[in-house]
């Protein structure tokens, strides 16, 4: 079973509160100071603001972007896919996946939810799992205090299992972005922040050779690879970028020897047993149409 998410402290928050106290406490003791020590803490809030641009950092608390030793040992990989589920492309990527016989863990926006609960409840039907990535999906999410992050994630939380049925493990923040607050509001509802290894950059990169390239690069056991059905950048033929890349992603990952699980699958206490080979397809691939915005092939 998956653990429960431990409490924890922070070292840089809590050197960031001891510093605070002492800077006051040093004008209190000579107000003249009160320019060195505004300077100290104005340097700390961009030390903790640039921590939070950083969406693979483990300064700011737990963040896992890479799957555990064991899982790395049996050959797995995370597939992320963040911001549906969208009507048009989340059929196809299910699709794809289940003619690679890939698992993959489905980063829900709890509105999209909401528009579409059957295929949620057909994401997790065919074995994927579906995990939070808040409520509105709002970019200013990094930079709301604790009540508001607590809200969006909660609120989020209920509306997809209110829907599937299963509780989220698992948060992703908008584009990865965060602040000192969150940590403490994902313990309190026992989510685990999860990050990636690389990245393709899909939502902006309408180039399918690139973003394939990108997630390709050194790839190998244990790495977390993200990519979007919702807000897909793409291609100039009008095709979601994910669509055109991701059969040749699954079958480079397969090439390798890899394998595609959920991240519930990858961080639960099982045996370390040799991975079972995947059998090979025997239907065609779907064919895939051009999705939003009236794009024609």
């Amino acid at each position: 079973m998956i653990q429960k998410v431990q409490i924890r402290t922070n070292p840089l928050i809590t050197f960031s509160a001891v510093l605070h106290i002492g800077a006051c406490a040093a004008v209190f003791w000579q107000v003249w100071l009160w320019p060195w020590a505004l300077g100290v803490v104005i340097a700390d809030h961009l030390l903790l603001v640039g921590c939070g641009l950083l969406p693979r950092s483990r300064t700011l608390g737990a963040n896992l972007s890479r799957l555990p030793d064991a899982a790395a040992a049996r050959g797995e990989i995370a597939l992320t896919i963040d911001d549906g589920p969208d009507p048009l492309v989340t059929p196809q990527v299910l699709d794809l996946l289940d003619h690679f016989a890939a698992k993959a863990s489905f980063f829900c926006v709890g509105t999209a939810a909401q528009g579409h609960p059957d295929l949620c409840r057909e994401i997790m039907r065919r074995g994927h799992s579906i995990e939070n990535h808040t409520q509105h999906h709002r970019y200013n999410f990094s930079l709301s205090g604790p009540r508001s992050l607590h809200r969006e994630i909660a609120w989020a939380q209920s509306t997809l299992t209110n829907i599937t049925g299963h509780k989220p493990h698992f948060f992703r923040a908008p584009a990865g972005l965060r602040n000192l607050f969150l940590d403490t509001v994902l313990i309190r509802l026992n989510l685990r922040l999860v990050s990636w290894t690389r990245r393709g950059y899909d939502t902006i990169n309408r180039d399918p050779e690139k973003v394939l390239k990108l997630l390709l690069h050194n790839l190998r056991a244990g790495d977390i690879l993200v990519l979007h059905d919702g807000n897909a950048a793409l291609t100039r033929n009008g095709v979601p970028v994910i669509l055109e890349i991701l059969p040749l992603l699954l079958a480079s990952v397969r090439g390798a020897g890899l394998h595609c699980v959920t991240l519930r699958a990858a961080m639960e206490a099982v045996v370390d047993v040799p991975a079972a080979p995947v059998p090979e397809p025997d239907f065609p691939l779907p064919h895939l149409i051009p999705a939003a915005r009236g794009a024609t092939l």
